[in-house]
């Protein structure tokens, strides 16, 4: 279903462009199945970075006038909100691996439930055939992972993180903030003591009676946890003035290079000198990631890689292997002072550059993170709720000139 190239994202986004406006605000909640064409089909090149979020609100903005395309463009804010969100309170996400983490070593998983949910043997017809699409397309429509959470958390009582474990297992446009804090919205903690309660009326309007569950929960009692931590607002953005010898590191959290070193004139591509690329999609689950989603990220990679070791004239290497060794042996046989890699919002690839960056250091070579100007602007508006970020939308766009 998805081709992990831009050019291929591109495609997607070209057709889209026509449905952007009323039609996809009038159909976009409806599930008619796995060749559904009311909804875009960009996530994953989003969540990639394969292609940006301001191309595609800018293509979709071209075509329509902001109040007929409104919930398309606030669906591609979503994933910002999430991410912003997430960077201002990172103890949530460690609260999420801890968790997971604890319910592995219990002894009470994985239970029976457990293994017939993710087999699709729960009996419940469209959750059993949401879990064969999900593992067979890495896909599923945003309202029917509503549906699926709910399902999980309120009639099947499992724990929401081994969903959310699922969920970001088997995705192609699974990243940590979306994923997680979606699940915990579901679960009533997110927005403290508010659930989503999928139902059988609900399920059959919108799958056009496709499925009518039976004996789905009639209730949905809010999950519990300690007080959430304050925000402690974004971090600054890091100077981009880089000397000597510098190598690009692309990952998989953002693999357009061009368009991040245009927003950085700092690092003009004359001045790199060797472009790599390294991704590990199993560090998102201790089970590791599905083999779409190893595939479609390996691929992913690839592309952005040849991309930019076309444009920067420069040679391309995919790295294999213990990651810090491995980039630190690339570094040393390009003779590198520093390395740039795109900005890894929190989550497993943040994680990983963390401690590359103090491998670096021991070899007294400088590691940047240069974040662009699309996340910069919206995150610090992402301390609340959705809506009061949502109303900072249109300054946003006219910030980034659109």
């Amino acid at each position: 279903m998805f081709t992990p190239t831009r050019a291929a994202g591109l495609e997607v986004l070209a057709d889209f462009v026509p449905r952007a406006g009323h039609d996809y605000a009038r159909d976009r909640n409806h599930d008619s199945g796995p060749s559904r064409t009311n909804v875009s089909g960009l996530s994953p090149y989003l969540r990639h970075r394969l292609v940006t979020e301001r191309e595609v609100v800018a293509a979709v903005l071209q075509r329509h006038p902001l109040g007929s395309c409104e919930k398309f463009v606030q669906e591609v804010f979503w994933r910002s909100y999430w991410k912003g969100w997430l960077e201002q309170r990172p103890e949530v996400w460690r609260w999420y691996r801890r968790d997971l983490a604890e319910l592995e070593l219990s002894g009470d998983y994985p239970s029976a439930d457990y293994e017939a949910a993710i087999a699709g043997r729960t009996g419940i017809d469209a959750m059993d055939a949401w879990v064969h699409e999900l593992i067979d397309t890495g896909y599923l429509h945003n309202h029917t992972r509503m549906w699926f959470a709910s399902i999980w958390i309120f009639t099947l009582g499992l724990p929401w993180q081994l969903g959310a474990d699922f969920f970001y297992r088997h995705l192609l446009d699974g990243d940590a903030a979306s994923n997680t804090l979606s699940w915990r919205w579901v679960a009533g903690l997110q927005t403290a003591g508010k659930t989503y309660l999928a139902t059988a009326s609900n399920i059959a309007r919108y799958t056009d009676g496709r499925f009518s569950p039976l004996g789905l929960a009639t209730s949905a009692r809010a999950l519990v946890e300690d007080p959430l931590p304050s925000p402690q607002g974004i971090a600054p953005v890091e100077s981009a003035a880089v000397e000597g010898r510098v190598g690009l590191l692309l990952h998989e959290e953002d693999l357009d290079a061009v368009s991040l070193l245009d927003e950085h004139p700092g690092l003009a591509p004359q001045r790199l000198v060797a472009v790599a690329g390294y991704a590990d999609p199993d560090a998102r689950s201790p089970l590791g990631a599905s083999h779409a989603v190893r595939r479609f990220t390996a691929s992913a990679l690839e592309d952005g890689v040849r991309r930019a070791s076309s444009l920067f004239g420069q040679p391309g290497r995919v790295l294999q292997d213990a990651f810090s060794s491995t980039v630190l042996e690339w570094a040393a046989s390009e003779g590198l002072d520093a390395v740039v890699v795109p900005y890894a919002p929190v989550g497993p690839v943040q994680e990983r550059m963390l401690m590359l960056k103090a491998a670096l250091a021991s070899e007294a070579v400088a590691l940047t993170s240069v974040r662009r100007r699309w996340d910069t602007l919206a995150w610090p508006h992402a301390a609340r709720g959705f809506f009061p970020f949502r109303e900072q939308i249109p300054g946003l766009l006219r910030q980034q000139g659109l």
